[in-house]
């Protein structure tokens, strides 16, 4: 099993978000989460990215359990095995497109050049060796959130997640992220557990799983 969790709760105040939630993925695998508003599912990724704290459960990845790590070394451990794509590309916009890619890689760091040719990699799988320059306000949509998978993919981690990563692109570009994903699945192995809404998205997966109330049904 390459990414799970046992038992997952989390309460915000008097709100049970997380209610007791067993979920297992295996390497290659690409799996939606799906559900109402409300339901639980970005509280989960969260909690499986180590972005928050679960009030109890467990967390594995790679047979390491990972929701107990702290301070420096969750830091570390996140940049090296998780990558994120999330609704809103969250790029830096004084930097390039090739720069935004390489700052996970020069975090963890890594070697200038060697961070910087797997940037370039990247991107021209992307589509987008004629942008690397180009700072985030003169790419488009669709462009700004591939270089955000770009970003998620630098440090060839263990499990890519993505909360609703089509929600700010239309039509077009969604396929073409869509078709993406699988790609990279294709070439690398790469596992991917995505929050969506978009039912084009979820219904292509190798799975779907669906959450109601804090629960998976």
């Amino acid at each position: 099993m390459m990414l799970s969790c046992k038992n997952i709760r989390k309460r915000y105040g008097s709100l049970d978000v997380l209610r007791g939630v067993d979920l297992e993925i295996q390497k290659g695998e690409v799996v939606s989460l799906v559900g109402s508003s409300g339901a639980g599912k970005s509280t989960l990724l969260h909690i499986l990215g180590t972005l928050d704290d679960p009030d109890s459960g467990e967390v594995w990845l790679n047979n390491q359990r990972i929701d107990s790590l702290k301070g420096n070394a969750l830091a570390a451990f996140r940049n090296r095995h998780i990558g994120f794509v999330f609704q809103f590309h969250h790029l830096l916009p004084e930097f390039t497109a090739l720069e935004n890619v390489c700052i996970p890689g020069w975090l963890g760091h890594r070697r200038k050049k060697e961070v910087e040719q797997r940037g370039r990699e990247l991107l021209g799988l992307l589509g987008l060796q004629e942008r690397i320059n180009n700072k985030p306000a003169a790419l488009s949509g669709g462009e700004q959130q591939r270089v955000a998978v770009a970003r998620a993919l630098i440090n060839q981690p263990d499990v890519i997640l993505a909360d609703e990563p089509t929600g700010n692109l239309d039509s077009t570009n969604a396929n073409e992220l869509h078709r993406l994903f699988f790609h990279l699945r294709e070439r690398f192995q790469q596992t991917f557990l995505i929050v969506t809404h978009n039912e084009q998205l979820a219904e292509q997966c190798d799975r779907i799983v669906h959450m109601k109330d804090g629960h998976i049904v």
